[in-house]
Formats: C-alpha cells, structure tokens, sequence
C-alpha cells in the first residue's frame, strides 16, 4: 500500500507539513466548540497556571476542558458536550464516575451525620484491610490519603527494618511526588535527576540507584552493594507509556532480592488495571509490600499499602526499639484512614471494582486494543499495541518499548496533540499525557466502537 510518502516506512516519520496543517486545524475547532471553558480559564486569575492542581493545564488546545457533570463513562463539559471519558482521571476513577453504590454509601456517611473524620477506627477499616489482603495476599495493611503518601511512608518503614540508607527504581517509572524516585539514567547510563525535576532538597542520586526496567543483570549489579532497603517498581511501567516486564522477570527480582536483603514493594497504583488483585495476583508475584491509591475510593481521596507477616514483624521490632510510628515518626498523617476514604473503599471494592467487573472491563480493552491494531495494520504503520488488563495505549514504533528509555524516545508531542485534539472534538477523551485508554465499569462496546472510528478517521486524514 502506498501512502504518497506521507511516511517513510524505515524511520516512520510522518509528513510534518500536512500534520502541522492538521493540527492547527482542530486546535481553531477546539476554540471554537468550547467557548465557556475557554473563559473559565482565562478568569481563573488567583489559581497557580490557571487551574486548581497544575497537571490540569496538560490538555491539547491550549486550555482543559471545564467540565459539569460526570457519570459513568461519559463527561459533559461546560459547553453542553458529552465525551466518551477513557481517561478516567488518570485511573482515579477506574470505577466510573459517581457509580451509584459510591454515591449512596457517601450519601448514608455525610448525610446521616455519621462523620466524616474522627481519627477514630469503624468497621470499614476491617472490611477493607481483609478484602485487600483477599486480593493482594498480604495480611497487614494501613490507609493513606495517596499512592504518594503510601509510597512515602513504606520506604521510611523499608529503612527502619534493614536498616539500609538507599532505595533503588526503574528508569522512568513513577511513584507520585516521592522525592527519591525522581531519577533516571542519561544516555551514557549514568544516574542524574529527571529532566524538570521541580527543586528537590537534595540531589536524588545521593538517595536512589537507578537501572532499566527489564534488565537482570543491572539489577543485580547495583544491589550487590547491599546499602538499598527496597526497590521500589511499577510491576509495568505506565507513565513512560505502559512498557510490560519479560517472561519470568519478576521471578529473577525477587531471586535477586532475596540474596541481597532487598525488600521489593510494588506499586500498584495504575497496574490494578490487570485485575482484581492487580499485577500482583495476575502475575502471581511476591512482595514485600504494596501501594495503591487512587482507584480504591471511586475518585475519593485515598490510599493503602500492605505488608507481609515478616516485614511487619521487622517494623514492630523498629518500634521497641525506639522508632515512633503512632505520633510525629514521619509515619501517618491526621486524615489518613477517614471514615469518609473507608466507607468509599468499601462501597468500590465490594460492588463495583469486583472481580466480574473486571472481566468485563478487559473484554473491552480487548475490543479496543483489536480496533487500534487493525487500523495501524490497515495503514501499514510501524506502531505497536500494549494491554494490561483493562488499560491500553498504542505508541509510534514496533516492537513496543522494553525499557523506561526507549518508550521516552518513542514520544512524539505534536502526533499526540493532533490524535487528541481531534477526539475530543469528535467526543472521544483518553488520558492527555500519553496515548492510554482505561476501561471502567460503565464503560460500553459503543464507547470502544466509537474511539475506533474516531481513530481510523484521523489517521485517515492524516495519511491520504
């Protein structure tokens, strides 16, 4: 099939002219269409970039969409459109937005004066704490308000039981706004803090080894030090774009772990994707502990993570001996583990996030991962598909990228500015910092079928 050298099959490039023409074509749509976001923006005079937490400044067209209402799957912004929502909040609602278990279980907490936070335990917490231990298989765990909390706090626990000063992370994962995590290796395979990194106290490298993600013997080379109390990963990468771990990799880090008295925490946050019991019990791997925030209360602020018999057993000898993790140790937080966060968890993990919802949340990224295959194959593009779970994202080469560097290389900003100005002119929104699209309860074969259609048109006017 020939494309008019629209691309050049053996770097994949794309005719830069006619996809600079493109875009500022939907970028004088979007301005059009959206008239009262547009205001919204510009009026918010006293909001640090414009908006009330700056990621929010991130989407294509030059300014977010305002939005009035969320339900289900679907967005309607302020200018009276209705979108097709795959991104989710960037996983913070997995479960659909207001599902009505959530919304009557808030509404029995709030609205029968039942408190919202009294820095006292209800029976959610229990509920909660055994329902994650069913899906996790770890049978200790705590409640934080974000994976950033929950990430923060276990590598203080990781260095309170081996005792250890450092911590190690793959290149280009992320884990929230933790300090130590934001580095990554250069070209030359040096460690140096991640470009845009905002201030830090100190230099990360100080704090953190750093290796490719998929890459046993780097890992084994700079853990045999044994000055690292945990590493702490992504079971995939999915802020560089989802990057999945080889065959058995995981089996050779935790092998690794075990002989070098690393203890190994996942972060679970967006790899919950994978199911019920997230990448974990897909995968049927073997933490030391877990993170995970975000999803679990429906969009309400929350977070947790869980810990094996023994590491608990190591913290509390921590504690005897002098480490404070019930006062001002750096360990918890005053709205941590709130009744409002318990009772949304439980309303989330109980009727909607179940593991039927799953299966079916899967089936339609299988649907839409099909769809986005057979239109790149149609138009002979060197692009690739990566799922997990209920999550998909494409990416401008083939094969997928295997580690956190060679997926930041595979990036190209104006393509994604054009593929999603263009669907969310046509109703279709997926996540704006990358090319993923997440499936959640409510979330229909229509919604995948129109994505599909979406994306086969602008692929159509792009390459003639």
């Amino acid at each position: 099939m020939e494309r008019a050298n629209a691309w050049v099959d053996s770097v994949n490039t794309v005719d830069r002219v006619r996809l600079e023409a493109l875009t500022e074509r939907e970028r004088a749509l979007y301005l059009e269409r959206n008239p009262r976001s547009r205001a919204l923006f510009e009026s918010s005079v006293n909001l640090v970039a414009g908006v009330p937490m700056t990621w929010m400044s991130k989407w294509a067209g030059g300014f977010p969409l305002g939005f009035s209402r969320a339900r289900g799957a679907s967005l309607t912004d302020l200018d009276g459109h209705e979108l097709v929502d795959f991104a989710l909040g960037d996983t913070g609602a997995m479960a659909g937005h207001s599902p009505e278990a959530l919304v009557a279980a808030l509404a029995e907490r709030v609205g029968s004066w039942g408190g919202v936070t009294t820095m006292l335990p209800t029976e959610d917490g229990q509920w909660v704490a055994g329902e994650l231990t069913r899906r996790f298989a770890l049978p200790r765990w705590s409640f934080t308000l974000s994976a950033t909390d929950a990430n923060r706090w276990v590598l203080r626990l990781a260095r309170l039981a081996t005792g250890r000063p450092r911590v190690m992370v793959f290149s280009y994962s992320y884990h929230g706004t933790v300090d130590e995590t934001f580095v990554v290796l250069d070209g030359s395979g040096r460690a140096r803090p991640r470009p845009g990194n905002v201030a830090p106290p100190v230099d990360p490298t100080t704090t953190t080894r750093v290796v490719e993600f998929n890459d046993l013997d780097a890992l084994e080379r700079e853990l045999s030090s044994r000055d690292v109390a945990a590493l702490l990963c992504e079971p995939a990468l999915t802020n560089i774009g989802i990057v999945l771990p080889d065959d058995d990799y995981f089996r050779g880090v935790r092998a690794i772990c075990d002989a070098t008295g690393t203890l190994l925490i996942l972060d679970e946050t967006h790899t919950f994707s994978a199911g019920p019991g997230g990448a974990t019990r897909r995968f049927d791997l073997r933490p030391d502990a877990v993170t995970i925030g975000k999803s679990l209360g429906g969009g309400v602020p929350c977070g947790a993570y869980g810990l094996s018999e023994e590491l608990n057993d190591r913290v509390l000898a921590g504690v005897l001996e002098g480490a404070d993790l019930d006062d001002v140790g750096g360990v918890g937080g005053t709205l941590a583990g709130n009744a409002l966060s318990l009772t949304a968890m439980r309303a989330v993990l109980s009727q909607v996030l179940t593991d039927d919802a799953f299966a079916h949340m899967e089936l339609l990224a299988d649907v839409f991962a099909h769809d986005v295959r057979a239109a790149i194959a149609n138009y002979e593009l060197s692009w690739s598909v990566v799922q997990l779970g209920a999550r998909c994202e494409y990416r401008y080469v083939a094969p997928a990228p295997r580690n956190g560097a060679d997926s930041a290389a595979a990036a190209d900003a104006r393509l994604d500015e054009y593929l999603h100005l263009y669907g969310v002119n046509r109703g279709v929104v997926i996540t704006p910092f990358h090319n993923m699209a997440l499936m959640c309860p409510a979330t229909t074969r229509e919604d995948v079928r129109r994505h599909g259609e979406v994306f086969t048109a602008a692929l159509g006017e792009l390459l003639p």
